[in-house]
């Protein structure tokens, strides 16, 4: 882990700190030279000592990425990404375990609880020297560099035929600590400046594998959206002395009309400019700056109000013979960025969905797609109320 004085600023809690409520964290290889680890929960689950034998080729690279200087982002170009697996059949999926009927695990063993490991078909893998400063745009056009950093898969479940809201609290603990040694352990690499831990849910969204898990990627920049939120935060903190996150909230709260659901250290709230035409964002009461830097309790916590949060919104809409329909969605985790603004930034997760009626999706056309201008068809007090009725 470097040191401050080497301008990475990393969480002062420990690497252990993830692992508080008695998981044990194992890592190992995978016949391809990637890692894996296992986050056991289950006071009976067998050693993992199970060696993988498939008969792989080389660990893949991560592609480039190239600098658009129009906007001042950064584009990955991963064209081995097109032959990843794509919504296989249950007998070949690689995410259940081996033994279970997969004839493609990933996983070796025959059972787990939580299970991360590097991407076989990663966006962003390896290293590489990035010193020296980002260039502006003034003379940085054709500029691209490799795609190094880290992307891994986070299994939720053994269980393919499950979903993350389907998840006792004390797994959902499991995968929050998997989350916040990921973040410490992987913020800690040279070439990565930021670390981001979602959920894509639903073929609406784009997953190409149905078996309940989410993704951490780790960038050698920081996102366009991070940095704006970053750049924000900066200049409310500048201007008031106060955290942007918390007046947020602090407003939110004492408006009331879009908050959802509360708990003694979460608030889950529609925002006031919701883009969606549902979205989410849960938060911590404390101001914390990310996943690692939360509290025993405030993880026991989430673990309960985010399972509330999730059935909510999996009975949002009622198709017209009365059942509900499962809302796909995207859950990602805004977290300061690795060693810049984490003075000023506040942990928050957003959940947002392109679904917006029981028939119909929303989709990214003209204003949103051709200049960012967003246009949202529902209002976010209606859906707050709904969720506020909507029992889990």
């Amino acid at each position: 882990m470097l040191s401050a004085s080497e301008g990475r600023v990393m969480s002062p809690l420990l690497h252990e700190a993830g692992l508080q409520g008695g998981v044990r964290r194992t890592a190992r290889e995978l016949a391809d030279g990637r890692s894996i680890i296992y986050f056991d929960d289950t006071p009976e689950a067998p050693p993992r000592t199970v060696l993988e034998a498939r008969p792989l080729g080389p660990k893949a690279g991560g592609g480039e990425i190239r600098y658009d200087a129009l906007v001042d982002d950064w584009v990955a170009v991963a064209g081995h990404r097109g032959d990843r697996t794509f919504l296989p059949p249950k007998d070949e999926c690689p995410l259940c375990p081996t033994g279970t009927g997969s004839v493609a695990s990933e996983v070796p063993d025959a059972a787990y609880d939580v299970v991360v490991f590097e991407n076989r078909f990663p966006s962003y893998a390896g290293t590489a020297d990035l010193s020296g400063d980002v260039p502006t745009p003034d003379g940085a056009r054709g500029l691209k560099r490799p795609a190094v950093g880290r992307c891994e898969v986070v299994c939720f479940t053994s269980d393919h035929d499950s979903t993350f809201a389907d998840l006792p609290p004390r797994r959902v603990r499991t995968v929050i600590d998997a989350w916040a040694d990921r973040t410490l352990e992987l913020a800690a690499l040279d070439e990565v400046r930021h670390v981001f831990c979602f959920e894509n849910r639903g073929q609406e969204i784009g997953v190409t594998l149905h078996h309940p898990h989410g993704q951490i990627y780790a960038y050698p920049y920081v996102p366009q959206r991070t940095a704006t939120i970053l750049r924000q935060a900066q200049a409310h903190h500048e201007r008031t002395g106060r955290l942007l996150g918390s007046d947020l909230l602090v407003e939110e709260l004492a408006e009331g009309a879009r908050i959802v659901t509360e708990s003694a250290h979460w608030v889950a709230y529609v925002p006031f400019a919701a883009r969606w035409p549902v979205e989410v964002h849960l938060a911590p009461r404390r101001d914390a700056p990310d996943l690692p830097a939360l509290t025993g309790d405030e993880r026991d916590d989430l673990a309960t109000v985010y399972l509330d949060l999730l059935r909510r919104l999996d009975r949002f809409y009622v198709a017209p013979d009365g059942s509900s329909v499962r809302l796909p969605y995207i859950a990602g985790w805004h977290q300061a960025p690795v060693g810049e603004g984490r003075e000023v930034s506040r942990l928050h997760l957003q959940i947002m969905s392109v679904r917006r009626s029981p028939a119909k999706l929303k989709f990214l056309a003209g204003s949103e797609s051709g200049v960012g201008g967003w246009v949202n068809h529902v209002a976010p007090e209606a859906v707050a109320a709904r969720l506020r009725e909507t029992t889990p």
